[in-house]
């Protein structure tokens, strides 16, 4: 598969100085690579992730996942005249995790004129799969700023 980037101009540190004050940066979430045609991060499984019974929150991992799929569907877009907004995501938590960092990738299903699909898979350190999520984004033509 080709590189589906349409900014060819990003690097990991601009990725995480746009999570600087958001959820991502609450909850320790780390952009470490980036491919042709995916996108991965990791999250510590800590204080912050985890459940009251020592486990990864399902919802941290959630939140892992729309991370890494909308930040992704922005970079395929033209930031200059598009926008992109979560619409649906679903997760099937398949194991859990209580210590350490898990690390979600997102790879394309589908990549429309008005909606993607990502599908992003999570995995402990021992590359054991903890969770697989589909994310559903809505592109949205970016209004005119008032005055222009």
């Amino acid at each position: 598969m080709a590189q589906i980037w349409f900014k060819k101009e990003f690097s990991l540190e601009k990725l995480q100085a746009m999570s600087a004050g958001t959820m991502g940066e609450h909850l320790g979430i780390t952009f470490t690579e980036i491919g042709d045609h995916y996108l991965k991060a990791t999250m510590p499984v800590d204080h912050r992730t985890k459940q009251p019974y020592g486990l990864l929150h399902g919802g941290a991992s959630v939140a892992l996942a729309e991370t890494l799929g909308s930040v992704a569907s922005s970079l395929v877009l033209d930031s200059s005249s598009q926008l992109c907004v979560g619409l649906e995501i679903n997760a099937n938590h398949i194991r859990s995790a209580s210590q350490g960092y898990v690390t979600g990738t997102a790879t394309p299903i589908h990549l429309g004129s008005s909606t993607h699909v990502w599908e992003i898979k999570i995995h402990d350190q021992g590359n054991k799969l903890i969770c697989i999520s589909r994310l559903t984004v809505a592109i949205l033509k970016r209004r005119a700023k008032s005055g222009e």
